[in-house]
Parts: structure tokens; C-alpha cells; sequence
């Protein structure tokens, strides 16, 4: 055996790696593992939309698990979404509509109150419940991390259920009082859609509002109760003298009430009031989000 033998033996022993030592190579790097690193989000962030569209499946499931927990070991269970706006309308057609004789434009009282109390009984529902779906979800947001907005967004797509099916008693009263659906029916979807987004950034401001500060519990039925009647449901806007209409101008609700009106009678739509019911819910919708993301920081802390 030659004296390099033993090297070459070593060598073998010790495998492929060993000559790469004796070379003086690096040693190959090991894979690190994955880590995710949660910051919290700047006063002014964005919206989150991608982390969002990822928890999608979560909005879903709270959406179902708030239908069910508000009909849950109730007698009726959901037809209370039908018996609501059809009791309300009951009194208020024949409180206004037959004792004090508020005009209706020349239709049918039962029916131009019905379509007002349809967006209008979404609207308060869904707000009302949003503002407090923050503080009852208090455990699942101090233990779960996911995009805060995910909790009053499924409040309000709960309350579209609820819409649903009070909207098969106004297709029933317009075949009992003869009125014709015509093509302005198909307004009645972006006319809902509309609803949705102004109630989804009222409730997401009141609810970050609630987590702050408790006060907004025990005010919101009292201002939402106050937007009714400054809402024209058991009124038209005619009813109002005309240099006071500007004020209801500047109520989204109030374009969105007549447009419904408008597609259920068939009447001419006012694109301008239906116009300034979008800008200003698209300002409220962003201007809520944003400062939703902004208070979301401290949810954690002081809920």
C-alpha cells in the first residue's frame, strides 16, 4: 500500500463530502423554516382587500351562524322576517294612511309603505346588528387573528336573508292590488346592492365606535329611530314643502326609498337624487372602512 492510500481510504470512509472538506468548501445551508410575522397596520392603512378575499370562507360561516342563532328556540323562527314590515305596514296604513290621510302619489298606501319599509327594515336591522357584532365576538378576536372587517360584514349580509324573504310579500301585494311588474323591476337589484354598502359602512363605523366607547349601544336606537321618520316611508317627498327637500337630499336613504318606489309602480326614476345616494354612500363606505382599519388596532386591547 502507498502512503496516499490511507488518504484515499479516509476519503471513501467518510463519503462524497469529505474531498469538498478537505477543499475547503462551505458547509451547504440548511432550509430555514417559514415564519409569519403579524404587524400591526399603519393609523391610515389600506383596506386589506386581498386578506379579505382569503378569508372569504369565514364570512360565509358567520353569515349562516348569525341566521341561525337569530331564529334559534323561537316559536316562528323566520317568519319573523315576514311578519315585521307586514305588521308595521298594517299600522301604519291604517294609522297614516286612513286616519291622518298621508297621500301615497296615488297608489295604494299598503304597497307605497311596503316598499319603503323593505330597504328601510334591512337598513336598521343591519345596522343595529353590526354595531354590536365587535363586543359579542370579543373572544374570537382576542384569540383568532383575521381581517376585524370580516364581523360586521357578515352581520349585514345576515340581514340580506331576512330581505329576502319579506320581499316575497311586496311581489304578493302587487298582484293583489293589480299592479303590473314592469322592466324597472331589475332595478331593484343594484338598488339593493346600494342598501348593502351604505348599511355595511354605517355599521362598521358604529361598530368600531361601540368597541370605544359603550355609549353608542344605548344612542343608535334612538338616532336610528329618529333617521325613520326624516326618511320618507310613510310619506312621500312631495309631502315635504319644497324648500325644505334639500334636507332629505342629503339622506341616501331617501333617493333609494324613491327608486324602489319608482320600480315597483313604474314611475320615472329621479337619476339625480339616486346620483348623490351613491357619492355620498361611497364616501361613507370608504371613509368608514378606513377608519375602521385605524381604531382596529386597539380592538384587541380594549374590547
Amino acid at each position: 500500500m502507498k502512503p496516499g492510500d490511507n488518504a484515499l481510504l479516509a476519503a471513501d470512509a467518510d463519503g462524497p463530502a469529505a474531498p469538498a472538506r478537505a477543499r475547503g468548501a462551505a458547509p451547504i445551508a440548511q432550509p430555514r423554516p417559514p415564519m409569519l410575522i403579524i404587524e400591526s397596520a399603519g393609523r391610515w392603512s389600506g383596506l386589506d382587500l386581498r386578506g379579505l378575499w382569503a378569508h372569504r370562507d369565514l364570512l360565509y360561516f358567520l353569515i349562516w351562524r348569525d341566521v341561525k342563532v337569530r331564529y334559534k328556540q323561537t316559536a316562528l323562527g323566520i317568519a319573523w322576517a315576514v311578519l315585521q314590515p307586514l305588521l308595521t305596514m298594517l299600522i301604519f296604513t291604517a294609522i297614516f294612511g286612513r286616519l291622518a290621510g298621508v297621500p301615497s302619489d296615488g297608489e295604494p298606501y299598503a304597497i307605497f309603505v311596503y316598499a319603503g319599509l323593505l330597504p328601510w327594515n334591512f337598513f336598521n336591522q343591519a345596522v343595529t346588528t353590526s354595531s354590536n357584532s365587535l363586543v359579542g365576538n370579543a373572544a374570537l378576536i382576542t384569540k383568532v387573528y383575521f381581517p376585524r372587517l370580516v364581523i360586521p360584514g357578515a352581520a349585514v349580509g345576515a340581514g340580506l336573508v331576512d330581505f329576502a324573504i319579506a320581499a316575497v310579500i311586496m311581489f304578493a301585494m302587487m298582484f293583489y292590488y293589480g299592479v303590473a311588474p314592469g322592466a324597472g323591476m331589475l332595478m331593484l337589484v343594484p338598488l339593493m346592492a346600494l342598501t348593502t354598502l351604505f348599511a355595511a359602512g354605517v355599521g362598521m363605523w358604529m361598530s368600531a365606535l361601540n368597541v370605544k366607547y359603550r355609549d353608542v349601544r344605548y344612542a343608535l336606537p334612538f338616532i336610528l329611530q329618529i333617521w325613520m321618520y326624516v326618511t320618507p316611508i310613510i310619506y312621500p317627498v312631495s309631502f315635504i314643502p319644497a324648500r325644505w327637500r334639500w334636507v332629505l337630499e342629503l339622506n341616501p336613504l331617501c333617493g333609494i326609498i324613491q327608486a324602489f318606489r319608482a320600480a315597483v309602480f313604474g314611475h320615472a326614476f329621479d337619476w339625480r337624487g339616486l346620483a348623490l345616494a351613491a357619492l355620498i354612500t361611497t364616501v361613507v363606505l370608504v371613509y368608514a372602512a378606513l377608519d375602521f382599519r385605524r381604531m382596529e388596532r386597539e380592538f384587541a386591547d380594549i374590547i
